[in-house]
């Protein structure tokens, strides 16, 4: 069933701007492109002190939330809910994320607390996270067999849900990751002439980003291409140490590596002008694994080629060949070859270039949006 445009939606999400990351931004950009559609939105998000909320075309409510996902993360949505029962009964409420997710394992045995439609979006990773415990596994799989509308951003994503939770096959919504909306109009600016050739990676210093691979890939380079190279290495974090071990890892390389740390969005900015390739070499780490990769069309809009593991949904994301290469989590001669081919081929650079450009603007959020209320997709298999 279409919903009406008469029903609201209330999107419930742990992430949603000003924090940065690949939930917060489809969060974001889903109500935005249903507020556009005609649907009355309001999203519901942890609180931020420096949000302003107020110029969004949806209203949007912060709660008293961490976002840590955790039980008392939970607990506090779980009370926020009961208060507001009212609302959210004659409603479609959206959960864009696990924490929304998981406090539903508990609040769907209860009625009076079902929302008209439920409708939830899954990522990648949160299901293996979802499978690993088998009661959370049971209390999930009630929350998909009671769910209306399921949705991913890869095809990647659907087949991991299905294979599962068989229960989700019929009811999912392929919305594909696009370009964010404040690039529309983005008009990449011409690169320097210079014989130095920039990586840009942007992501947060997390072993399953894989920057590691990249600073040794560049190690083993020849000579002669590692003296014209330097690697930009945007983002912050320190989990496991990691950060810690890719600026030793730094200290001790023969290439030029700088680390930004976490940049404003005008220096990001100024760092994607500035870069000739981007590369974020990804990997399955425990648990967690790249669902999509929305950052790859982000690198794409400024016109640079793209550098990539082909792991999870990033095929999806990055076009082999066209506007990247792909290389194998395994293969470390094969991602040397690859960065050695775009530093010392300005022409397949250029030609990459272009095509990431218009590969950026294949879908848009609107179409996102539209797939998610009209008809489930062909049935996926395991």
């Amino acid at each position: 069933m279409i919903p009406n445009k008469e029903t609201p939606i209330f999107i419930i999400s742990h992430e949603f701007p000003p924090t940065r990351g690949g939930v917060a931004t489809f969060t974001y950009e889903m109500a935005r492109a249903l507020a556009q559609l005609g649907y009355s939105v309001e999203v519901w998000a942890p609180q931020s002190g420096n949000a302003d909320d107020t110029a969004l075309p949806f209203a949007v409510k912060r709660l008293k939330l961490r976002g840590s996902r955790d039980l008392a993360c939970q607990v506090r949505l779980i009370q926020t809910w009961i208060a507001h029962r009212a609302e959210l009964r004659d409603a479609m409420v959206y959960l864009t994320d696990s924490g929304p997710i998981l406090a539903m394992r508990f609040l769907q045995f209860f009625a009076p607390l079902r929302p008209r439609q439920l409708l939830l979006a899954f990522h990648g990773s949160e299901i293996n996270h979802f499978i690993a415990n088998p009661i959370r596994k049971w209390l999930i799989a009630k929350v998909i067999k009671r769910s209306d509308r399921l949705n991913t951003l890869s095809k990647f994503t659907a087949k991991s849900l299905v294979r599962a939770f068989p229960d989700a096959a019929k009811k999912i919504r392929l919305t594909p990751g696009a370009l964010r909306s404040d690039f529309n109009t983005q008009t990449p600016l011409p690169r320097s002439s210079t014989d130095r050739v920039t990586i840009l990676v942007v992501g947060r210093l997390h072993p399953r980003k894989g920057q590691d691979r990249l600073i040794a890939a560049l190690e083993t380079l020849p000579e002669e291409l590692r003296d014209r190279t330097q690697l930009w290495i945007a983002g912050s974090g320190n989990k496991f140490g990691y950060g810690d071990s890719l600026k030793e890892s730094a200290r001790n390389s023969n290439t030029r590596i700088e680390f930004f740390g976490n940049v404003s969005d005008s220096k990001l900015d100024e760092l994607y002008h500035q870069a000739d390739v981007f590369a974020l070499t990804s990997v399955p780490f425990r648990k967690s694994v790249e669902g999509f990769g929305l950052v790859y069309l982000e690198a794409a809009a400024y016109g640079l080629p793209v550098v990539a593991h082909r792991i999870g949904g990033t095929p999806e994301a990055v076009d082999n060949g066209e506007n990247g290469l792909l290389v194998d989590p395994d293969d470390p001669a094969g991602l040397t070859d690859a960065l050695a081919r775009l530093i010392q081929n300005d022409t397949l650079r250029a030609e990459m270039g272009r095509k990431s450009i218009e590969w950026s603007r294949k879908h848009s959020w609107t179409d996102s949006a539209n797939a998610l209320l009209g008809p489930p997709m062909t049935k996926f298999g395991s």
